[in-house]
């Protein structure tokens, strides 16, 4: 099969990987996590000397990844019916067969079953991605969950996450591989962010120069843990402390209703000087902007990269003690004290939320400074895009050798 590209790998080594064909099945190729996750292995791919294509609806990153080497496969990816969804499995396959494609790699459930399928119908390898909010007491949705748990290789975001693929799927045991989330330390990095950038978040935000702000990161739903914050607020407001400011930094996609309720919220208990609603915007730039980051999560899936990229910051997280969150914020018990990276505690407790940020905005300027660097060095060693890259080509690599 003709090659695409074929670039050296680290200092002139030939790649376990070069001469291979991955192809990578994500919904579409719009600006998301999982588009920016596929592009990197394609990239990386590349490097190693394999083919990388990735099949989906399409998106405007499908400029961006032919112009670093990847081919976009149109793919019609966005149906849970039944039946289309059998179809696509027989066009995944025919797919596989035409590319000859070593393996395939999926991060989504219901292209999950169609890679499944496509799988079984060309005996192609299958990789599977299996995240930490895949948790359901429901029978029917734990069956629809646990097809990312059926691949070949399981790439489990969280030693939580393995232990959920596990229970969903006993054959899974032996074929799971730790692979945390990355994200990029070039763009979650101090020395990256200019004063101008914080001061810019700050002037939309309307804080004060002596106001210290506690950030929400995350999109407000019911379930993200919102009320625990104004709970907080008002526990804080009445013990007397000043100078602190509450961001609820949304996604901007909150429909009307809920930021009404919000907005009644805050006003039913007089914290409109104290809570505000913000757009996030420069992400990197709000973390430094921030003296602290709330993510009192109720569910496991609400948590994730934005705990990572504000420690990445060296911004003193608060997260909700639920899923994988003690493997991305170290605390104790855990953890010796000297160690702790970030406070814990129990979802929708807003006296522990209260009393955490409290905590965190007492701290002096040695033991912030120390926290800071802790939360920077735990980010940097296990959550950096060229871990993540590096295990999962390690991943393929296994496989490849096994398959030959």
């Amino acid at each position: 099969m003709t090659q695409v590209f074929r670039l050296p790998f680290e200092g002139g080594a030939t790649h376990q990987l070069a001469g291979a064909t991955v192809l990578q099945l994500i919904p579409d190729l719009e600006e998301n996590p999982a588009a920016r996750a596929a592009i990197d292995i394609a990239v990386a791919l590349g490097e190693a000397g394999a083919r990388a294509l990735i099949a989906c609806r399409g998106g405007r990153l499908a400029a961006e990844l032919q112009a670093r080497g990847g081919i976009f496969v149109p793919f019609p990816s966005y149906t849970k019916n039944p039946l289309a969804m059998a179809l696509n499995a027989r066009r995944l396959a025919h797919i596989l067969a035409a590319e000859r494609a070593d393996m395939v790699h999926v991060r989504s459930r219901a292209l999950g079953w169609v890679a499944y399928g496509a799988a079984r119908m060309t005996k192609t390898p299958l990789i599977t991605s299996f995240h930490s909010g895949r948790q359901s007491s429901n029978p029917v949705t734990m069956r629809y969950n646990s097809v990312l748990a059926r691949g070949d290789i399981v790439l489990a975001d969280s030693d939580y996450a393995g232990r959920l693929a596990r229970k969903l799927h006993a054959p899974a045991a032996g074929k799971i591989r730790i692979v945390h989330q990355g994200i990029d330390c070039r763009i979650f990095a101090q020395e990256y962010v200019t004063p101008e950038r914080v001061q810019a978040v700050r002037r939309q935000w309307n804080a004060g120069a002596h106001e210290q702000i506690v950030l929400f990161p995350a999109p407000v739903t019911h379930a993200s843990g919102y009320k625990s914050v104004i709970e907080a607020a008002l526990l804080l407001s009445r013990s007397g402390i000043d100078g602190v400011k509450f961001i609820l930094a949304g996604s901007g996609k909150e429909s009307r209703a809920l930021n009404r309720s919000i907005d009644r919220a805050i006003a039913r208990e007089g914290l409109q000087g104290m809570v505000s609603r913000a757009s996030l915007g420069d992400r990197p730039a709000a973390y430094l902007a921030a003296a602290a980051v709330a993510v009192p999560a109720a569910g496991a899936q609400a948590l994730g990269e934005t705990v990572i990229q504000a420690q990445a910051m060296g911004t003193p997280v608060i997260a909700a003690n639920v899923g994988a969150a003690p493997e991305m914020v170290l605390a104790p018990p855990a953890v010796a004290e000297s160690s702790r990276t970030g406070f814990l505690v129990k979802p929708g407790d807003a006296a522990a939320l209260a009393l955490s940020i409290a905590k965190v905005l007492s701290l002096g300027a040695s033991a912030s400074g120390q926290l800071s660097e802790r939360a920077k060095k735990h980010a940097g060693a296990c959550f950096s895009m060229e871990q993540s890259r590096a295990r999962t080509l390690d991943a393929y690599a296994a496989l490849w050798r096994g398959g030959r």
